[in-house]
């Protein structure tokens, strides 16, 4: 099993790199796809990090991105909010992204994704 503190600094790294070619002045398909591919390991992170935490505070051992998000709005980790879930669907179209439209929509999202992220860092950290 993967160390809170290490698999949480590594989400951190993931967020900041995230952050970092979402706020570039140029928008172009090279930085749209280097941020969608930037989304997928973050977002990656994030949960293995929520799966880690919930394991070692709760005890509860969950195996899947929704399954974690649904257990951290039953702990009272997060606010139920049915966008996680949404972001969720996200990650799993990624992999689909050929459809110049699909990975428009999800650069579109991308800000407000990243917003999610801190607030689950900012949650985790406490």
């Amino acid at each position: 099993m993967a160390n809170l503190m290490t698999i949480y600094e590594n989400f951190k790294k993931a967020l900041l790199r995230l952050e970092e070619v979402l706020n570039l002045p140029e928008k172009n398909e090279i930085i749209r796809d280097s941020a969608i591919q930037r989304f997928e390991f973050t977002f990656d992170l994030a949960w293995k990090t929520l799966k880690v935490y919930l394991e070692e505070q709760f005890g509860v051992i969950c195996k899947s991105p929704k399954g974690c998000f649904r257990e951290a709005f039953y702990q009272g980790i997060l606010p139920y909010d049915e966008y996680w879930l949404e972001i969720c669907n996200y990650r799993n179209l990624t992999s689909h992204l050929y459809a110049e439209e699909m990975a428009e929509k999800l650069w579109l999202e991308l800000p407000k994704i990243l917003h999610y992220f801190k607030k689950l860092a900012d949650l985790l950290a406490k």
